[in-house]
């Protein structure tokens, strides 16, 4: 007789195991399934890579993944197995060849046409549907005209994640399912409720969008302006980067003392691109937050920036490693509730 049959035998429960009964195998409570939540953040987002691979050095392997944007590229190439791929392909990235993957145009409804990008895409992910990857997959886009958040779980993958990263101004539009879709980020830059809705018990989120030195207060007429040493900093910072462009002056004459120097329309478009992400991502997250939240730190590093890609998947991997006591308490705390 079992330790199990005798414990119940002196419990008195003699009658549910008579002699010779075959015992039941109490069910082993299922392992809770992780989801990521990578957000969008354009150069930045090579910090994903840099995360994932920490959590799975750590043993930590998400089950599903929603990406928006630059996180729907890294999510949809870690969930077809093809990650060390876009690892490569990012650290091969120089200024040049950046320009390079740009098909500008003048004409059409986005700066550039992103042919090239498209066919590396193609190239790397083939002719892959959203839906028969073998880790979960969906991402966020935006409908052109009434603003819906839409979430991508079926169809060909590189048009869903080209919907995704569809940034307004620089690439077009894309078509999918009689939809126009763009960007994600218009709506929610870290898709936390997607990663719940795709199954996932616990939800870790990847934030790149928490410059410190960068948040939007109010400021009053002829007051205080208690936000003004860091956005100058942070402007420094930028402005620094394109010295080589605006040489210190304006192409139509020098500015007049004390006043700030024009910047250049790609500049002032990410900039403002970057306002109105932080502000969604901070209401967005206070209604749908995660289980652990991991915020790498990439204060510095441009938007446009993708020959950092060193940089950023070092960082992300450094911020999961210091992410991983929370997550472990997170699993033990669930797995203690099962």
């Amino acid at each position: 007789m079992s330790r199990l049959g005798a414990a119940l035998r002196e419990d008195g429960d003699a009658a549910a195991f008579p002699p010779g009964a075959v015992e039941p195998v109490r069910p082993v409570p299922a392992a809770p399934r992780v989801g990521l939540a990578l957000g969008g953040g354009s150069a930045r987002g090579w910090a994903h890579i840099g995360v994932i691979q920490g959590l799975e050095e750590a043993g930590i392997h998400p089950a599903m993944v929603a990406g928006c944007s630059i996180g729907a590229v890294v999510g949809a190439c870690y969930a077809a197995g093809k990650l060390d791929l876009l690892a490569d392909f990012a650290l091969s990235l120089t200024r040049r060849r950046v320009v390079g993957l740009l098909d500008l145009r003048l004409t059409g409804s986005g700066l550039i046409g992103g042919g090239r990008l498209r066919r590396r895409l193609l190239r790397d992910l083939g002719e892959r549907r959203t839906e028969d990857l073998p880790v979960g997959f969906a991402c966020v886009a935006t409908e052109l005209g009434t603003g819906h958040e839409v979430w991508l779980t079926r169809g060909p993958l590189v048009e869903t994640v080209r919907a995704s990263y569809a940034l307004p101004g620089i690439f077009p539009p894309v078509s999918l399912d009689g939809r126009l879709l763009m960007d994600g980020t218009l709506v929610n830059p870290v898709p936390v409720s997607l990663a719940r809705a795709l199954g996932a018990d616990l939800v870790i989120c990847v934030n790149l969008n928490c410059d410190p030195r960068v948040r939007g207060g109010l400021i009053e007429p002829d007051g205080p302006d208690p936000v003004g040493r860091a956005v100058a900093g942070a402007v420094e910072v930028r402005r620094r980067g394109l010295l080589h462009a605006v040489r210190g002056r304006w192409r139509r004459g020098r500015p007049e003392p004390g006043e700030a120097q024009a910047p250049g329309i790609a500049r002032v478009m990410f900039e403002a691109f970057n306002i109105t992400q932080d502000r969604i991502s901070r209401a967005r997250l206070e209604r749908d937050p995660p289980d652990v939240g991991i915020r790498p730190d990439l204060a510095d590093m441009g938007q446009f920036e993708f020959h950092r890609a060193a940089e950023g998947i070092e960082r992300g991997r450094q911020a999961a490693r210091a992410a991983l006591p929370r997550i472990r308490a997170m699993l033990e705390g669930a797995a203690a509730r099962v």
